[in-house]
């Protein structure tokens, strides 16, 4: 990856873990310097174009270059009368042997339905390949950059072995900071604070997205955050405060609304930090940088654009598991387990009587399924 020690390509840092720090804008610019405008146009190349260079590359006639394409065909590579699925079960060939034994294998196995994840693996990916704006001033500009970021689930909801990208996302280049942060979905933004044993059928009157708008980025010693709104605070103060108290480098602000990816420094493969709503925090992986190319989706009205996005398992109510989870009950002799998921149903049934007057002495708190999102 490296290139004669140029600070702004790529190179390993740690091998196959991240890579060394480098300027997002002047990459793209060493890009379109080294590249022909046309290995990166959004257009075709006419095959006759294509004809044209290879027999002027290679020095040889048209009527040779049509043997050629009939010779090199994928298609002469193709027997009529070969069966490529079946296997001879007296076959001398240890690859041929070993592909056997795992069709045999395949045989025994049995699956009712195929898992929700290999079904909508890469749906969004697929939805908006080659995609063009209806207006063309929404087209992507050639030679633009996009990066790759997997958004990894918070803390508090990563029950897994392995850390799992929750999101995947494609930012242009010229796109801000806040435009990330606003494609970013997670569940406690659709969080609804407060106790109504007393008052169920009270609709509160906003979300945590609404209320807590204060978010920001951290990338390589500087805190980005979220200045929009009037309502904003720096929550990131309370983290340089800590670190000033402890010898720690001093860390720099900036705010994420006047941030373009062109301008930032960045590792592939490095974990990034964003935190919004107080103390949720999801780590932010940049996976790749590259031109956009003509597979690409080219609106840019769709970036950020997802492409990929976790499928998770509801949680259903503890009494009938068949009702996706509305209430947590808390403090609840009425309840099989501390704290208790309740279906809106059954937490009726079980807390208040025909008058909706409440029955017991118990805390009950609004829950907001992590499955939203699918």
């Amino acid at each position: 990856m490296a290139d004669g020690g140029n600070e702004n390509v790529p190179d390993f840092e740690f091998v196959d873990v991240n890579s060394k720090e480098f300027h997002i804008g002047t990459f793209r610019d060493l890009w379109l310097d080294a590249l022909h405008p046309e290995m990166y146009a959004h257009s075709d190349t006419a095959p006759e174009i294509e004809d044209e260079k290879f027999i002027e590359e290679i020095g040889v006639d048209s009527k040779t270059l049509e043997e050629l394409k009939s010779i090199c065909s994928v298609d002469s590579l193709k027997s009529a009368d070969e069966d490529v699925e079946t296997v001879p079960a007296d076959s001398h060939l240890a690859t041929l042997q070993l592909r056997k034994r795992r069709q045999e294998y395949r045989e025994t196995l049995f699956r009712g339905t195929l898992d929700r994840h290999e079904l909508y693996n890469n749906e969004e990916q697929m939805a908006y390949m080659r995609k063009r704006p209806e207006d063309l001033k929404d087209l992507v500009p050639e030679g633009e950059i996009v990066l790759i970021f997997n958004v990894m689930y918070p803390a508090v909801f990563q029950r897994f072995k392995q850390m799992r990208a929750h999101q995947t996302m494609h930012v242009l280049g010229s796109q801000k900071l806040s435009d990330l942060r606003d494609a970013i979905s997670c569940v406690s933004d659709l969080q609804v604070f407060g106790e109504f044993s007393d008052t169920p059928d009270i609709v509160p009157q906003f979300l945590s997205k609404d209320h807590y708008k204060s978010a920001f980025f951290y990338f390589n010693g500087t805190f980005f955050n979220d200045t929009r709104f009037p309502e904003c605070q720096d929550i990131s103060a309370t983290i340089r405060e800590w670190a000033r108290g402890r010898e720690f480098p001093d860390f720099k602000t900036a705010t994420m609304e006047d941030t373009y990816f062109y301008d930032l420094k960045l590792k592939v493969g490095f974990p990034y930090l964003f935190t919004h709503q107080g103390d949720c925090e999801h780590v932010v992986i940049l996976t790749d940088v590259r031109l956009v190319h003509q597979e690409d989706c080219l609106d840019v009205k769709l970036y950020p654009l997802i492409t990929h996005k976790h499928k998770g398992f509801t949680r259903k109510c503890s009494v009938c598991h068949v009702y996706i989870g509305r209430w947590i009950t808390t403090n609840d002799a009425l309840a099989p387990s501390d704290p208790c998921l309740f279906c809106d149903q059954c937490f009726r049934i079980f807390h208040y009587d025909n008058q909706g007057k409440k029955l017991g002495d118990f805390q009950a708190y609004a829950y907001v399924d992590p499955a939203t999102y699918n």
